[in-house]
């Protein structure tokens, strides 16, 4: 409870999904609320580098968590800005930060930076070995550069940076925007609308072949992982946040279909993209380095945001 205590915190993003659980975790953890910083986005644009030196003025630890993100649609629709903004926001921040003499920068990254054909589990060290998925290319190498970023600041300069690779995440107060959402909320929101509206009489439409696998990482326990890595990890070696789970497509359906009681027909348009052919990941890294391991089981994770969401 000590290591917080009397910091400034700054968290890029820390108004979103991720950023809000981040925030309440690091206040468990001991951090002042009135510590921890939380720029928004309306109000600060950090692809523009004066607003970077601004933010990082006077605080301990940035943890990044600012990105611009969607799911596979949106991914191939925006390829150049994904690219510039991840690239920008994240390459002027870490450089604001190492010029202020920030005591941390914690780098949030993406699954998406791995090669498109990686041996399962994903090992850290295959992170170069290939090129990554064409749909989530210009996203996953624009996040990937921090990396580069963070190794080569600790070699030059002594610069205290690690960079997290958190996979899939999910949970309440996830983005349920059809837009831009994931694969969980995206489905999440398609079944519960025709539940609503009829179920049986209903039919979802579902993208690609449900062939492909994912590893899902329950919001809070992500949250967590990201504090703990903060407190703890002190090398510029990537380290994946997930919790060792992989599950089809298919089956991620069947799952959501039976709990938000869908009675209707699944239609599967297979000239659609899959994405990735296969996510799950090598968690041990986490484990020895930092002692992190997720604690929610994903049936009852599932349960807790389609809960989540009939609220809504």
């Amino acid at each position: 409870m000590s290591f917080f205590k009397d910091k400034k915190v700054l968290v890029t993003g820390g108004a979103g999904f991720l950023g809000s659980n981040v925030t309440k975790e690091l206040v468990k953890k001991g951090a002042s609320p009135e510590n921890i910083i939380v720029p928004r986005s309306r109000d600060i644009d950090l692809r523009i580098w004066e607003n970077c030196v601004e933010i990082v003025g006077d605080v301990d630890i940035v943890i990044h968590l600012a990105a611009k993100v969607g799911g596979i649609g949106y991914n191939q629709q925006f390829p150049g800005s994904l690219f510039y903004d991840n690239a920008i926001m994240g390459i002027q921040l870490m450089e604001a930060a190492r010029q202020a003499d920030v005591g941390k920068f914690v780098a949030v990254g993406t699954i998406c930076a791995y090669p498109k054909f990686t041996p399962v589990p994903f090992s850290e060290d295959e992170l170069w070995n290939g090129y990554p998925e064409e749909t989530n290319a210009p996203y996953g190498l624009a996040k990937k550069m921090m990396l580069v970023q963070s190794q080569a600041y600790r070699q030059q300069y002594g610069f205290n940076s690690i960079y997290l690779l958190p996979v899939n995440l999910y949970g309440p107060g996830d983005n349920f925007d059809p837009s831009s959402s994931h694969v969980i909320p995206a489905l999440i929101k398609k079944f519960t609308e025709a539940v609503r509206a009829g179920n049986s009489s209903q039919t979802v439409e579902v993208w690609g072949t449900g062939s492909a696998s994912r590893e899902f990482l329950y919001v809070e326990d992500a949250a967590r992982g990201i504090v703990l890595a903060s407190e703890k990890f002190e090398k510029s070696d990537p380290v994946n946040l997930g919790s060792g789970m992989e599950i089809t497509i298919r089956d991620l359906v069947t799952k959501i279909s039976d709990i938000t009681g869908f009675e209707g027909d699944i239609v599967w348009d297979k000239s659609k993209p899959d994405g990735q052919p296969k996510r799950c990941l090598d968690v041990s890294r986490a484990r020895c380095e930092f002692g992190f391991e997720a604690k929610m089981g994903f049936d009852e994770g599932l349960k807790r945001t389609v809960e989540w969401y009939l609220t809504k």
